[in-house]
């Protein structure tokens, strides 16, 4: 709350600000403003995103949620049914699986948390025979494709399919020092820091975030290029938060669990007040990845317009609508006037400009193993492929010659995406997408609730 001005008149109190009324204007490191991107992506892009999400191509992500955690032993903490993990100990650490910290969430969970976040966070892994038949048939279509980078988890005997509309990313009731850690770890471990950024209290503490600033004016120590990745990871944050926000367990009663936006929970992760003045900066930068995803899109499209690239899942008809629906997407996101122009990246010397790309990728190739990490399988489904989706945009960015030069009628040695990065992609856009049209609906519910 604002404190009373001196001078105003006794008896009444001035009205704070709304929040996210800071949520406006330009971008930093861009020269693009919040009210430009909400126009274009609720009103046109959202629902072309949506729609294609939905397809039998995009709603099925191969994963392997059973490769162990590489930096700590996985000690599950409130994990799910189906992880193979320890049980809950008797004491729990705080707060929400991604999700910034609040002072509601450093309070000690009871046993029945634990329980419902085994249940919540459980992975719906029912395939139709005719499905599971299919996959096989589309293995054998990728296999005949030249594949020119690292599979990861498609090629291990762990990795299986899921159904990502069986699965939605909500909140799940995962919470523990595990929680805490995961974020924790991509932060101070392996984000390019400013140098205001102070490592994260113990998630007991009250105080809660992590205090960062990415503006140019107050972080000189680094250049754009380090501004940008920890934007980018710092905006990722936000978007999960946003959709665990907006899928909150509202109530369960009569053994219907009822979904629906939390504000209280918004406000703790967002608002100025709760967050020491840090909310806004982190929706700001949930709008800076957007518009890196939006311009990986942009570069991307050519690829995807050559005519004997097929979105193949056996069924033709099928097949031909999803690709002239993505094919849509591209030419909305080609009508979009102000994308973000990555030639200022990397445009130093040669050699700095080689080494800087080679210290993003390796910073990234962390963050992703990090994601191994996280004890709801749920979580981790969706940390997983929202990873893999940015890292899949910033390939596309750090690969703009070898667009360029694309045969028109045969595969390119130079630059293909498997499906794997081809559904992260685009479903790791539609979730960014979703929160902002999300955040939408937050500034509706916080009108009607002042």
């Amino acid at each position: 709350m604002i404190p009373l001005v001196s001078g105003c008149n006794i008896g009444h109190k001035p009205r704070p600000p709304p929040m996210l009324a800071d949520l406006t204007g330009v971008l930093d490191d861009c020269f693009c403003d919040v009210e430009s991107i909400d126009v274009f992506n609720n009103f046109k892009l959202y629902p072309r995103i949506k729609k294609l999400t939905e397809k039998d191509y995009f709603r099925y992500y191969r994963v392997n949620l059973k490769r162990p955690c590489p930096f700590w032993p996985d000690d599950g903490h409130c994990s799910i049914r189906d992880c193979h993990v320890e049980p809950c100990p008797e004491v729990r650490g705080q707060p929400h699986s991604l999700l910034f910290f609040s002072q509601q969430a450093n309070t000690l969970p009871d046993v029945t948390d634990c329980e419902q976040a085994k249940e919540l966070g459980a992975i719906n892994s029912t395939l139709s025979n005719q499905t599971k038949e299919a996959f096989a048939d589309w293995a054998r279509h990728d296999d005949a494709q030249d594949h020119f980078c690292e599979l990861d988890d498609e090629t291990s005997p762990d990795a299986e399919y899921v159904d990502l509309l069986l699965n939605p990313e909500r909140f799940t009731g995962y919470k523990g020092s595990s929680a805490w850690r995961v974020w924790n770890s991509i932060y101070e471990e392996n984000c390019f820091k400013p140098r205001s950024v102070y490592r994260p209290l113990n998630p007991l503490a009250p105080s809660r975030g992590e205090v960062f600033t990415s503006d140019s004016r107050v972080s000189p120590g680094l250049c754009l290029e380090k501004r940008v990745f920890y934007r980018l990871i710092s905006g990722l944050h936000s978007s999960i938060n946003i959709h665990l926000c907006a899928e909150y367990l509202l109530d369960e009663r009569w053994g219907r669990s009822v979904w629906g936006p939390n504000v209280q929970e918004f406000r703790q992760r967002f608002d100025t007040a709760e967050t020491k003045g840090e909310g806004t900066r982190r929706l700001k930068n949930l709008y800076f990845l957007y518009l890196i995803e939006l311009r990986a899109l942009y570069k991307v499209s050519p690829y995807f317009e050559r005519a004997f690239i097929n979105l193949y899942t056996g069924n033709s008809p099928e097949d031909s609508a999803t690709k002239e629906l993505l094919l849509q997407v591209f030419n909305e996101i080609k009508s979009f006037p102000m994308h973000f122009d990555e030639k200022s990246m990397f445009a130093g010397h040669k050699i700095e400009a080689k080494t800087l790309k080679e210290e993003f990728r390796l910073h990234f190739k962390n963050i992703s193993r990090i994601m191994d990490c996280v004890g709801c399988s749920k979580c981790r489904l969706w940390g997983k492929l929202q990873t893999q989706g940015l890292g899949t945009a910033l390939k596309i960015l750090f690969s703009e010659k070898e667009i360029q030069n694309l045969p028109e009628r045969s595969p390119s040695q130079g630059f293909q995406l498997t499906r794997q990065e081809i559904v992260a992609l685009i479903n790791g856009f539609g979730r960014l997408s979703t929160s902002i049209q999300q955040l939408h609906n937050f500034r509706l519910l916080l009108k009607e609730n002042r």
